[in-house]
């Protein structure tokens, strides 16, 4: 498999100037990620978020790496989707769905009787293939057609979020490295402001007030 090229609708300069981060910041959080899961020592069916246990979350989390070896495979024609932010907005009815519940679980069980081997193939595997893109490939997502510069970060932000949730599972550091960390926020701010939360947001960071309960970017 490899990057395919894509259409330059996008300005090359503005895509090749957040391009190394972004891969940077995918690649550190792929790697904390399968370091978190060195960190699991057994507790595989100790519960993990929600519905899931620790394996199931670990499983969804994998699904950050798989989708984008697997979307690299299906490249589209025209980027339908423009932005991170816009690919949560296109998505939320599917994500609140019971499918996302249930595809944690199978990804989970695909993760076999070595869990941590499984998890550090997949990023052996993965990271390689961003690494050789652009950015400007478009590929096809559940969204619709997006250049790989705007879908990765969802992934990052994936893999920092669930990373974090495992690690809270499991009673470890949860704090992400930098540069995934700072891409990830960034995020949780376009979609704030596209969702008119910036309020809420700011004053909770802020240290005026809680957040009200159940509030969500997502």
């Amino acid at each position: 498999m490899r990057c395919v090229g894509a259409p330059r609708r996008r300005s090359l300069e503005n895509v090749n100037a957040r391009w190394p981060t972004s891969q940077q910041a995918f690649a550190d959080a792929a790697e904390w990620f399968v370091a978190t899961t060195t960190l699991v020592d057994g507790r595989w069916d100790a519960p993990g978020l929600g519905e899931w246990d620790v394996r199931s979350l670990a499983g969804h989390t994998s699904r950050a790496l798989l989708t984008v070896e697997t979307y690299l495979g299906r490249p589209a024609e025209v980027a339908e989707v423009d932005s991170a932010a816009a690919y949560y907005g296109a998505t939320r009815a599917l994500a609140a769905g019971p499918g996302v519940a249930e595809r944690g679980r199978e990804a989970g069980s695909a993760l076999g009787a070595d869990p941590v081997a499984t998890v550090a193939a997949i990023a052996a595997r993965v990271l390689p293939l961003v690494a050789a893109c652009d950015g400007t490939e478009v590929v096809t997502t559940i969204a619709g057609g997006m250049r790989l510069s705007d879908y990765l970060p969802t992934r990052t932000f994936e893999l920092v979020v669930h990373t974090a949730d495992l690690a809270a599972a499991i009673g470890v550091p949860s704090e992400p490295p930098a540069v995934p960390a700072a891409q990830a926020l960034e995020l949780v701010a376009d979609l704030a402001v596209e969702q008119r939360a910036a309020g809420p947001l700011l004053r909770a960071v802020t240290g005026r007030e809680g957040l009200p309960p159940g509030f969500s970017v997502l």
